[in-house]
């Protein structure tokens, strides 16, 4: 059981929430309707608050459950490498989120996955992400570009610990942390063409109905 838990971690990403959801709940696929994304942002659109916020929170459960697996189920989990052996499992959580091998390999963003992942690993850090998603939100109404910030964030963080805080640089962390940003902004590379042709859809909750 105890490396099972790594391909366990992929399976738990590569639940597709927002298909399951969509197809159970509405008979539909919500792939085929607003951005075509798999993911909460798209379920918010197109079915509402309450379809986006169950798949944003079995989402979100996904990776913080996924990066616990071994410490639930590893009875020999060493101290000084717990952090990258939760980081593997988290990371193979996102992953599978992106690339579900129960939906051919074709799923959302992974942002509510890395979240999870960062909520168990780095508390602190994920609140920062959380704080910076709302105000880039509320000042510019892009979910992407929010959720690109947000990640960036992080590895910020990370360096903003350091140099002003005086707290020890785990390096591989922060470079884990820039790389992750640089996944998250290839897997929103449809959406940064949007952003800088200015068809970019604004979160429709903040902007007024004329």
């Amino acid at each position: 059981m105890k490396y099972g838990t790594f391909l366990l971690a992929y399976l738990l990403g590569s639940i597709p929430t927002a298909i399951w959801l969509s197809k159970g709940l509405y008979k539909k696929d919500v792939r085929n309707y607003g951005s075509g994304n798999a993911g909460s942002t798209n379920m918010y659109r197109v079915f509402g608050f309450t379809a986006g916020f169950i798949t944003q929170v079995i989402d979100i459960l996904k990776g913080f459950i996924a990066t616990n697996l071994p410490v639930w189920f590893w009875d020999d989990l060493p101290e000084e490498n717990k952090t990258y052996i939760l980081l593997a499992h988290g990371l193979l959580a996102v992953i599978g989120h992106v690339y579900p091998v129960f939906a051919k390999f074709k799923g959302g963003k992974g942002i509510n996955t890395l979240l999870g992942m960062m909520i168990a690993i780095e508390p602190m850090a994920s609140l920062v992400g959380v704080l910076v998603f709302i105000i880039v939100l509320l000042i510019w109404k892009y979910v992407s570009l929010a959720s690109m910030t947000a990640v960036l964030s992080f590895p910020l963080y990370l360096l903003f610990s350091h140099f002003v805080l005086g707290k020890p640089l785990d390096i591989v962390m922060l470079i884990v942390g820039f790389l992750l940003w640089l996944g998250v902004t290839y897997t929103h590379r449809s959406n940064i063409k949007r952003l800088l042709n200015g068809t970019e859809s604004k979160a429709s909750f903040l902007v007024k109905k004329k």
